[in-house]
């Protein structure tokens, strides 16, 4: 049986797309890897298409086919890039099969007091694991991240100690079709890292395993 990781947040524009489609990446470096594209943007979709992956991706918003995620067994583990609308029922569906939830969100404090709402609200309830990560930091200002992360101590919500940094080497690897492990330019090894210990830190939680 496949392992379900679903990215996700209420809001648009926090690192969704970029964390699904880096993670999934970085997996399918010694796994077999399915990205389920499900915001009808086709953000993630557009990117794969760009260039050769090694996972394979896959478009579908439908709740009733999403719902058999769970059946999925040609793959050891499917990344989910979710819609920033909390009440669809494409989003409710993928809360719903989720082995393992990864929230994505600015250190902003709008953006964070709004996860935290969403995770009381929609996560929590049902006691699907997740953990917080802190994305778009600017390399020039970690202090914020490192409050940031405080916040979600303080407020008993888990957080990765990884943080993604800002470059616009993500950006350019977009364009490139290419994951930022792949991508060759100013800062990508930086950029690079972030996400590699990412999935690092993920591997290593007694929960993931």
């Amino acid at each position: 049986m496949s392992k379900i990781l679903v990215i996700l947040n209420g809001k648009g524009g926090v690192g969704k797309t970029t964390t699904a489609f880096n993670t999934a990446a970085i997996f399918a470096e010694n796994r077999r890897v399915l990205l389920v594209d499900a915001d009808s943007q086709k953000s993630a979709s557009w990117w794969a298409e760009r260039g050769e992956q090694s996972f394979d991706t896959t478009f579908n918003t439908d709740p009733k086919i999403l719902k058999e995620l769970k059946t999925v067994k040609d793959y050891d583990l499917i990344v989910c890039d979710t819609p920033p609308h909390l009440d669809s029922s494409t989003l409710q569906t993928l809360i719903h099969v989720a082995d393992y939830i990864v929230l994505p969100t600015p250190p902003a404090p709008l953006d964070i007091q709004a996860l935290i709402e969403t995770i009381k609200q929609a996560i929590a309830p049902i006691r699907v694991l997740h953990r917080v990560v802190l994305t778009k930091v600017d390399p020039r200002r970690l202090n914020e991240a490192m409050a940031a992360q405080n916040t979600f101590i303080r407020s008993k919500v888990p957080v990765f100690n990884t943080f993604i940094r800002q470059y616009t080497a993500h950006e350019r690897a977009v364009l490139d079709g290419l994951p930022i492990t792949k991508y060759k330019g100013k800062n990508t090894q930086e950029a690079s890292s972030d996400y590699t210990r990412l999935v690092s830190e993920l591997q290593q939680l007694k929960e993931w395993n």
